[in-house]
């Protein structure tokens, strides 16, 4: 049986609710919750930047990408506005979530709401290389839709 691995990450949890985890023992994301000291209505159509109560302190290397909630998109038509959004390790400030409603109805978001999911991941540094051409390939310059539906 292979064991798993872990990084860890520096937290400041302002919000009272528990840390970030995992609902299932192999999911990849950990669920964000609301940190609001009261319900917010979010409007069809509507925006808004909800608080965590989160401060990470991210290795350098990685990043924390905030993803939709499957069941708030698909139950409601709420989802992340910029998704993935990005979580930078140089960012200190207050993990944020942007959500949109999609949905017809409003949408009520209160304390301890669970509201999207974060993933760390391991990120390069790139070392651009000037070029006059590029290597061919099976695909080539074939662009949106070239590969059929």
């Amino acid at each position: 049986m292979e064991q798993e691995a872990h990084l860890s990450i520096k937290v400041i949890n302002n919000s009272g609710n528990p840390l970030p985890e995992r609902q299932t023992a192999h999911a990849a994301g950990m669920d964000l919750q609301a940190f609001l000291e009261e319900p917010y209505c979010l409007e069809p159509g509507n925006r808004a930047l909800i608080p965590t109560g989160l401060f990470l302190e991210i290795p350098p290397g990685y990043e924390a990408q905030v993803r939709p909630r499957s069941g708030l998109a698909l139950k409601h038509g709420v989802t992340v506005l910029n998704s993935p959004g990005t979580i930078d390790s140089d960012y200190r400030g207050e993990v944020k979530v942007l959500l949109i409603n999609h949905g017809s109805e409003a949408f009520t978001i209160a304390h301890g709401d669970r509201i999207a999911q974060m993933v760390l991941a391991r990120h390069e540094q790139v070392v651009w290389q000037t070029a006059t051409q590029l290597d061919s390939s099976d695909r080539g310059a074939g662009g949106y839709g070239s590969t059929g539906v």
